[in-house]
């Protein structure tokens, strides 16, 4: 260890946490910790070996800190972001780019020189007085070829409970690696406080260097501005997983349970707030994991892992008749963190949607709440907040798939893309093959907007496979690898599209809030060959009188034939209209576009127009 190295952490750490910290014998990371000493200048260190003491020390910093309160239940927190800190900062999240390199103009990035400086200004300073915290994770399963060792060095002990509650312990894993140059690193300051939440919002930044597998995150607590491992670790994994052959993506893996016992592992991308987290916890099916998946080709086939072991899902909406088992976990004791929502004044959290009475005064973000308060702009505020979260561990949910943390991971049988469209996609497609379902179903997504992000809401966005906010490539590069991916295996995925948001003249939705289990179930039985499909242009869709039984054994429900022509009309000036609008971003925006995306929108294009001059506008199913 290099002199200056050594100096600094015996300077700063006590003997305990030296201990630990030199147990680790990676000089690589031992020099980003003390770097971060001397940039930050805490007033003490601690280092987290993952001990069942270690890790309630964390729990208790917290709410010692102020920034978890303890509720009711047993084991609940709940956390408050500033007002102006409730959603991933897009504008100011950005990659720190050396020059001569370009990631194309749809990626937002900066100067490395100019960045590096200008966050590490923000940074300088920022810890005095106040502990370090210096927290070890693995992404994907301990010892598997999926694994990556990382290390989080924050002030805010939230950022590292949530840490604890998301993500495997890495500390063992870091001994494992060695003196190995290869892991992730995330510096994090919460920065200057004001009633406990960040105050300086006009100096968050969230940067990301992909030359040396490092993010930096100043002046905000929001967790998916500042949980490292989530997708900030998303974007370094997929520029790693370029560079290796295989990929990291936005999706969720789930065991849909088909006929016999039988299970088919599917994965799905779909923005936030979009049903991704409520489909993989479908009654009946089993989770692996509701945001994130790496893939490799092992033996011949695709099999993926959860990278997480926790859920940070949006609270919204969550109640005892559409989401009953992450209900039940949030009603019961265990360690559950919620973030944003409403606190009565019995220490009872409230949020939208949960199917409860509105209280008329308690805590949230704004602080003391009552009904019919208004910010400074006269705007009433909300209860709990639209994007209010909770963090559970995936092992405290009934539905927990028994290959949760199976090194191997588990087999790819389906792969969904899914978005809100209000006027286009029929519910449920499957791609004719590979190369169609990657490009007309992954890279031709689109998406309303919704509180997630910062913005106005309601937009329909381009979101390449659900991954836009998060891709580390050039987007043809990004496109080709998924393309490639299905290379040399006998039986690739098959890949599906879905749409839960399709609505009527009336413009109420066409889709109770369980019809997604139909659909899905549906696509488990294409998988197997076990149901036919009608051709469409755009790919094959369920006959009638599949859903219709599907309907009635699963949700008791009868699903008529004006249900099914009004969900599963062919709407082809609007699915044209898509392609022109998705071609045209490719031609302007995307310079390294592979020639076989055209040939895939021109070949669709001609599809439509075969059946809009023999068949019209708008095609019943009953029609083709």
């Amino acid at each position: 260890m290099e002199d200056i190295v050594k100096k600094l952490l015996e300077n700063k750490l006590d003997e305990d946490n030296l201990r630990k910290l030199l147990s680790l014998g990676n000089p690589k990371m031992h020099a980003f910790v003390a770097e971060a000493i001397e940039l930050t200048r805490p007033e003490s260190v601690f280092v987290c070996d993952d001990s069942d003491t270690d890790l309630a020390y964390i729990r208790n910093r917290a709410i010692e800190s102020n920034e978890e309160r303890s509720l009711a239940i047993e084991g609940h927190t709940c956390h408050f972001d500033g007002p102006y800190d409730q959603a991933r900062d897009k504008a100011n999240t950005k990659y720190l780019l050396a020059a001569g390199t370009d990631l194309g103009a749809s990626l937002n990035s900066t100067d490395k020189e100019a960045g590096t400086k200008e966050v590490l200004s923000f940074l300088k300073d920022s810890m005095v007085g106040r502990e370090m915290l210096v927290c070890f994770f693995c992404l994907g399963p301990a010892n598997s070829d999926f694994s990556i060792a990382c290390v989080q060095i924050t002030d805010s002990p939230y950022v590292a409970h949530s840490e604890c509650l998301l993500y495997r312990a890495g500390y063992e894993q870091f001994k494992s690696i060695s003196d190995s140059p290869d892991f992730f690193r995330f510096l994090h300051s919460e920065g200057e406080l004001e009633n406990y939440v960040s105050k300086n919002i006009d100096k968050r930044r969230v940067y990301i260097d992909l030359g040396e597998n490092i993010v930096y995150s100043v002046n905000t607590q929001y967790g998916g501005n500042t949980i490292g491992l989530k997708k900030l670790a998303l974007r370094l994994a997929i520029n790693k997983a370029s560079r290796e052959g295989w990929l990291a993506e936005h999706m969720f893996v789930m065991g849909v349970h088909g006929p016999g016992g039988r299970v088919t592992y599917f994965t799905g991308a779909f923005p936030s707030a979009c049903g991704k987290t409520s489909t993989s916890m479908l009654p009946g099916q089993t989770i692996v994991g509701d945001d994130i998946a790496y893939l490799r080709k092992m033996g011949g086939e695709i099999r993926c892992v959860n990278v997480e072991s926790g859920i940070f899902g949006i609270i919204r909406d969550v109640n005892s008749t559409d989401d009953p088992v992450i209900y039940e976990a949030l009603t019961n004791p265990g360690e559950i963190i919620f973030g944003n929502v409403l606190v009565t004044d019995d220490g009872k959290p409230h949020w939208l949607g949960m199917g409860a009475e509105l209280p008329t005064e308690g805590t949230n973000y704004s602080g003391q709440w009552h009904k019919g308060k208004t910010d400074d702009k006269g705007k009433e505020i909300s209860p709990s907040h639209k994007n209010a979260r909770y963090t559970v561990r995936i092992s405290e949910l009934s539905n927990c798939d028994e290959h949760l943390n199976t090194p191997e991971g588990v087999p790819v049988g389906a792969m969904i893309y899914g978005g809100r469209d209000s006027d286009t996609l029929v519910p449920v497609e499957q791609a004719f093959d590979w190369t169609e379902g990657i490009i007309a179903k992954g890279a031709m997504l689109e998406s309303e907007t919704t509180a997630a992000t910062l913005g106005k809401e309601g937009v329909r966005t381009f979101n390449i496979m659900s991954n836009m906010d998060f891709v580390s490539l050039p987007l043809g590069r990004y496109i080709q690898n998924n393309l490639d991916f299905a290379e040399g295996i006998a039986k690739p995925p098959f890949i599906f599209s879905v749409n839960y948001f399709l609505r009527g003249k009336d413009g109420k939705y066409l889709n109770g809030m369980m019809d997604k289990k139909v659909w899905i179930l549906w696509a488990e039985l294409r998988v197997h060959g076990d149901v036919e499909a009608i051709e469409t242009p755009t790919g094959l869709i369920p006959k009638y009188e599949d859903l219709a039984g599907l309907f009635k054994r699963e949700l008791d429900e009868d699903f008529t034939k004006e249900n099914y022509i009004e969900q599963f009309t062919i709407r082809v000036p609007n699915l044209l209209a898509k392609i022109d609008r998705v071609e045209q971003i490719y031609k302007t925006k995307v310079p390294d576009t592979p020639q076989i995306v055209f040939d895939v929108f021109n070949t669709q294009r001609k599809r439509l127009n075969t059946a809009k001059d023999k068949l019209g506008d708008y095609i019943s199913p009953f029609d083709l």
